[in-house]
């Protein structure tokens, strides 16, 4: 395989790219068969996808069988590389002054519509129970109240009423 393969995609890396990320991948240890995809495949394979979000399956077969360049991703991920990767390449674009720390906060705030907050709407009857009502009776007001009970709950329509009366 070469060394240097053409850009296939508009996101695939560029020489100059290539030449700042490789230095900092990992070097494989393994002794065997060599293998047929190149780490550069594998890794803009993993950049097209994380760019697109699209499932594992649709990624190009240019960039290796979908397999391939998941477990490359997935065993980078378990094992930090990406993190470390990403540290070098921020260390380097903050020494090359690249990079601006400047913060933004933005203080508006985001309100929910009253209808998303649980705001009660008129002529609507909550079916939440008031405190100190009986669970388990029947609500409505020709209930018999039984001796020594709670009070039975009643439903008003008018909310300034009291929802637990005595019979």
């Amino acid at each position: 395989m070469r060394d240097t393969i053409p850009a296939g995609g508009r996101s695939d890396l560029t020489d100059a790219q290539w030449a700042v990320l490789e230095p900092l991948l990992p070097v494989g240890q393994k002794s065997g068969r060599p293998p047929k995809r190149t780490k550069r495949q594998l890794i803009d394979g993993i950049r097209w996808r994380v760019r697109t979000g699209a499932p594992w399956r649709d990624v190009s077969v240019r960039y290796g069988p979908w397999q391939s360049v998941y477990g490359l991703f997935r065993r980078w991920q378990r094992d930090g590389t990406w993190a470390r990767i990403l540290t070098s390449l921020r260390a380097r674009a903050d020494a090359a002054g690249l990079l601006g720390w400047d913060v933004s906060v933005d203080t508006t705030i985001a309100r929910a519509h009253q209808h998303a907050a649980g705001a009660r709407k008129p002529g609507i009857v909550s079916c939440a129970r008031p405190a100190g009502c009986a669970p388990n009776r029947m609500i409505t007001p020709w209930a018999d109240r039984v001796a020594g009970g709670p009070p039975r709950c009643t439903w008003p329509a008018n909310r300034g009423s009291n929802r637990c009366r005595f019979w």
